[in-house]
């Protein structure tokens, strides 16, 4: 991701799933836009000064913040989560 590239939010439904991700901690697969993925406890999201959003996640102790237009989608991993996968790949207009 280029440092400098302008942040393009993503639709007011997927966030839903970030927030009932984050109220019960679910372990999540997330898969990013640059093909790469992690699995990751989702911990909360937050909003820079400049309108940036970002979601917080630990693995392995680590805390780490990803801007939510990097998200390709995420899977819930843990049991008895209220959805499977949800996909935040951008309509091509």
């Amino acid at each position: 991701m280029k440092a400098m590239e302008k942040y393009h939010p993503i639709d007011c439904d997927l966030h839903d799933y970030l927030e009932i991700a984050c109220l019960y901690h679910y372990c999540l697969r997330i898969e990013l836009t640059d093909g790469t993925y992690l699995d990751a406890k989702a911990l909360t999201t937050c909003t820079t000064a400049d309108k940036e959003e970002f979601l917080l996640v630990e693995n392995h102790e680590n805390q780490q913040k990803i801007r939510l237009d990097r998200l390709s989608a995420i899977t819930a991993l843990t049991p008895g989560a209220t959805f499977s996968t949800v996909s935040f790949r951008r309509a091509i207009r």
